[in-house]
């Protein structure tokens, strides 16, 4: 197996990078054919939500013994309740679109956080983070595919929503 895909999977599995970063990155840095790119980064983006969702109470209430991880802890659940309202109000639909909606401060890890902070479980979360995670997937690879009238598409879509953003206040 050619490293390069592990380290496709590994950049999806992060927080940060997830697939947003590892399908552009597996096409254009590391020059992969884009269905392996995409399956991998499906896979590695997946992987860490059951873990997250299944082990984020326990391992949170240890963390939360030490001071300075309380703050920490603190600040990261309560920056996630402020984006989650699409989640409260439509739950598992509105779970799948959070995550499928490829911006920063969206995507598996924080669709898991939502879904933890929110009290759901393992088997209500899971598939409508997957299923967000595919339709994401779709998008960056779409706009991917597209090159520079990708980039213009969705620099264009960012600064709109930016735009919107700052309107709203």
């Amino acid at each position: 197996m050619d490293l390069n895909y592990l380290w496709v999977f590994l950049m999806a599995a992060t927080p940060v990078w997830e697939l947003r970063g590892a399908i552009p990155a597996g096409m254009f840095v590391l020059h992969l054919p884009w269905p392996w790119v995409f399956f991998v980064s499906l896979l590695g983006n997946i992987f860490p939500v059951p873990f997250i969702l299944l082990f984020l109470e326990p391992v949170s209430r240890l963390l939360t013994r030490v001071k300075w991880m309380e703050r920490v802890l603190h600040w990261i659940f309560e920056r996630t309740r402020r984006r989650s309202e699409l989640v409260k109000k439509y739950e598992r639909i509105g779970l799948m679109v959070f995550v499928a909606v490829p911006l920063p401060g969206t995507g598996a890890w924080t669709g898991a956080l939502i879904a933890f902070l929110l009290a759901m479980d393992l088997k209500s979360a899971l598939w409508p983070i997957a299923l967000g995670v595919v339709i994401a997937g779709v998008i960056v690879l779409t706009l991917c595919l597209l090159g520079w009238v990708g980039a213009l598409i969705a620099g264009v879509g960012l600064t709109l929503l930016a735009v919107l953003g700052l309107w709203k206040f």
